[in-house]
C-alpha cells in the first residue's frame, strides 16, 4: 500500500467524472484538487504542492495537451491522461507530450487506481532531473547531472552522495515542497535508520556550499511547518 496524504490535481470538464475520481482518491487517503478546465488546473498547480495530475485531454478552453506541455516545462510531477480517444496514434502523441500513463474512457475505478499506484511507485524511484544540465542566476550555480558535478561561481563543489541526491530530488520538482520524511524516502538509502532531523543537517551543509548567504537561502528554501523546496529560477 502506498503512503498517501499526497495532493492530486484532477482535471475534467465532466462534473460526474470529476466527482467520482475525487471520491475514489479521497477514500484512499489522498487530498484532491478538482479543476473543471485547463486554466483552473494551471492556477491550482502553481499554488498547491501537487504530487500527481489526472488530466482529461478534451476540454473547452485550454486543452489537456496544452496543460501537459505547460506543466512539463517546470516539473516532472507524474501525469495520467484521461481521454475518449482510443486511436493508437493519440496514445503515442499523449505520451510524447510527457504523460506517464494513458487511460481511455470509459474506465473502471479499480483500473484507474491501479494506474495511480503504479505511476507513483515508478516516478518516486526516478531521480532524473528535468534536464541533464541546468544553471541559475546567470551561471552562479551550475549542476551537471551526467557528470555529477556542481559548480558555484565557476568553482567545482564537493557534495557527499547524500547531499547530491537530496539536491537532485529538490531540483527534479522545482517549487514542490518536500517533507523531511519524503526526502528520506526519495533521496536516502532504503536502510536509513537515522532521525528525520538528519535531513536538516544535510540541508545546512548543502546551503553552506551553494548559497551566498546560507542564512538567507535563495536555492534551498525552508517552508515553515512543511519542509523544503528548490526555489531557483533557471537561466
Amino acid at each position: 500500500m502506498l503512503k498517501c496524504s499526497k495532493n492530486v490535481l484532477v482535471v475534467d470538464d465532466e462534473p460526474k467524472i470529476l466527482e467520482v475520481v475525487c471520491l475514489l482518491l479521497e477514500s484512499k487517503g489522498f487530498r484532491t484538487f478538482p479543476a473543471e478546465n485547463g486554466s483552473q488546473a494551471l492556477e491550482i498547480f502553481d499554488s498547491e504542492n501537487i504530487s500527481l495530475v489526472i488530466l482529461d485531454l478534451m476540454m473547452p478552453d485550454i486543452s489537456g495537451e496544452e496543460v501537459c506541455i505547460a506543466i512539463r516545462k517546470k516539473s516532472r510531477v507524474p501525469i495520467i491522461m484521461l481521454t475518449a480517444k482510443v486511436d493508437e496514434g493519440d496514445v503515442v502523441d499523449g505520451l510524447g507530450l510527457g504523460a506517464d500513463d494513458y487511460v481511455t474512457k470509459p474506465f473502471g475505478l479499480k483500473e484507474l487506481y491501479a494506474r495511480v499506484e503504479a505511476v507513483l511507485r515508478r516516478t518516486e524511484s526516478d531521480l532524473v532531473p528535468l534536464v541533464k544540465r541546468n544553471s541559475w542566476r546567470n551561471g552562479d550555480l551550475v549542476i551537471d547531472f551526467e557528470k555529477n558535478e556542481v559548480r558555484k561561481k565557476g568553482i567545482s563543489l564537493t557534495l557527499t552522495p547524500s547531499e547530491l541526491k537530496i539536491l537532485s530530488v529538490l531540483i527534479k520538482y522545482p517549487g514542490k515542497v518536500f517533507t523531511r520524511e519524503e526526502l528520506i524516502e526519495a533521496a536516502l538509502d532504503k536502510g536509513f535508520a537515522g532521525y528525520d532531523r538528519a535531513i536538516d543537517s544535510h540541508i545546512k551543509n548543502i546551503r553552506k556550499k551553494v548559497e551566498d548567504d546560507p542564512k538567507n537561502p535563495v536555492y534551498v528554501r525552508t517552508i515553515p511547518g512543511l519542509g523544503y523546496k528548490f526555489g531557483g529560477d533557471g537561466d
